[in-house]
């Protein structure tokens, strides 16, 4: 049976720490919450009998974590996804907002599809932003309505899945998308390059016998990305960066001032092309597809420099049968939003790689940033939007009991250490068992 969130009235969450985004000191205290709102910080005595409370010792607490790259399916793809099982895996990950992709079927290109995935997921504790086409039905050609759609409640523009080649139109979109306040979120990829590839071209490839798909097909379109939009002097996020040549790309870029930003993702800081050789694409193939070494450690140390702005999922659930098939037929995607927080912990924090004030971050404070979001403070009279995580806690990944509807994780069967503890948003709170 599903365990659902439940209505706040009166919450203390008692003794958690409270870590700084900022680098500042931790903070260990009390957080007292009358229905959506952070009400007292400190040391609270014993509340009345009409007070839930939750026990946070060893605990951290952290501004509401942001996914501003996942795939919600609906419309139209509702046997591998619905805004609300995505919305329910969101939650049971550990995150209170989202940012759902517009290759759904129709694409979310107008008006009417904003307002439909806004109001879908209308009542989840998770928030969803919608990103909506950047191109009309995604394909490359004539340019959205940007305006009508950002007032619809578009929170960013991509074709995520389909680059948009034609520099030009890609210029337009860019100078468009910066008169209405929104990033552009650009799947950087040339396909004269990597059409027909289903791994990272390279050693394990040809020792595969898998076609590749060579590295330099998402660095040239990078590198052109960032020519763009240093000359049109307007934002561009990079969606899940995979290779070492646009790590530096992008850092070269940011030290010329350039207004772009960075993604990428836990499967790419942790896995290489050797997991391939298992032939398993319910679990390792996906596009951009897993690396090298030398291209993984590129984007840890991204991460590190501030190279790489934030750590999305991708999240994209398939069907048994979309994955359950031969390598070179099978579809592209993995999905990640219950597996983010533990994946991270495990190979990033508790390695010394990252700090959880950095973590927050990456995950949290630049996302929001990012999408022009109100940014979350964890002071008194604010809204109380939190999420709350157990570093210690050791947990195996079972895909049966994930909330979304996809199995196609990289990580199942991997004894993780840390994961999310509980979430708040909008007047609910959810506690994971």
């Amino acid at each position: 049976m599903r365990k659902n969130p439940e209505t706040i009235r009166k919450l203390l969450l008692r003794g958690g720490r409270i870590p700084d985004p900022a680098g500042g000191p931790d903070t260990t205290a009390d957080i007292l919450i009358e229905g959506s709102r952070i009400r007292k910080i400190g040391k609270i005595r014993t509340p009345e009998s009409d007070v839930r409370v939750l026990d946070c010792a060893g605990k951290v607490i952290a501004p509401g974590f942001c996914d501003m790259h996942v795939h919600l399916r609906e419309p139209g793809q509702e046997d591998k996804e619905t805004i609300e099982t995505g919305c329910r895996a969101a939650m049971a990950g550990g995150f209170t907002a989202v940012a759902s992709m517009p290759n759904t079927r129709p694409p979310i290109d107008t008006r009417s599809q904003v307002e439909f995935v806004r109001e879908r997921a209308q009542g989840m504790l998770t928030d969803v932003y919608p990103i909506a086409a950047i191109t009309k039905g995604l394909k490359g050609g004539e340019l959205t309505e940007m305006g009508e759609l950002a007032a619809a409640g578009a929170a960013g523009f991509s074709d995520d899945g389909f680059p948009v080649s034609d520099s030009g139109r890609f210029r337009r979109a860019l100078e468009y998308a910066k008169m209405f306040g929104r990033p552009v979120i650009e799947h950087s990829e040339d396909r004269s390059l990597s059409e027909g590839g289903h791994m990272n071209e390279g050693f394990v490839s040809t020792q595969l016998g898998i076609r590749g798909i060579p590295p330099v097909g998402e660095t040239a379109a990078v590198a052109r990305n960032l020519l763009i939009a240093e000359y049109a002097d307007s934002p561009l996020h990079i969606a899940h960066v995979s290779t070492a040549d646009s790590v530096r790309l992008i850092r070269e870029a940011k030290a010329r001032g350039v207004p772009v930003t960075a993604e990428t993702c836990p499967h790419y800081l942790v896995l290489t092309d050797e997991a391939v050789k298992s032939f398993d694409p319910n679990r390792y193939k996906m596009n951009p597809p897993l690396r090298t070494e030398a291209d993984r450690l590129a984007l840890l140390e991204g991460l590190r420099d501030g190279t790489i702005d934030v750590i999305a999922t991708d999240h994209a659930p398939h069907t048994v049968d979309d994955k359950d098939c031969e390598f070179d037929v099978a579809a592209f995607g993995v999905v990640g939003l219950e597996t983010a927080l533990g994946v991270i912990l495990t190979h990033l924090v508790h390695a010394g790689i990252l700090t959880p004030a950095q973590m927050i971050g990456k995950m949290s404070v630049n996302p929001r940033r990012i999408l022009r979001l109100d940014p979350i403070r964890i002071a008194e009279g604010e809204v109380a939007d939190l999420t709350i995580l157990d570093p210690d806690v050791e947990w195996t990944v079972d895909p049966k009991r994930f909330e979304t509807k996809g199995r196609n994780t990289p990580f199942a069967g991997e004894t993780l250490k840390g994961g999310p503890f509980a979430v708040v948003n909008k007047g609910m709170v959810f506690v994971k068992d």
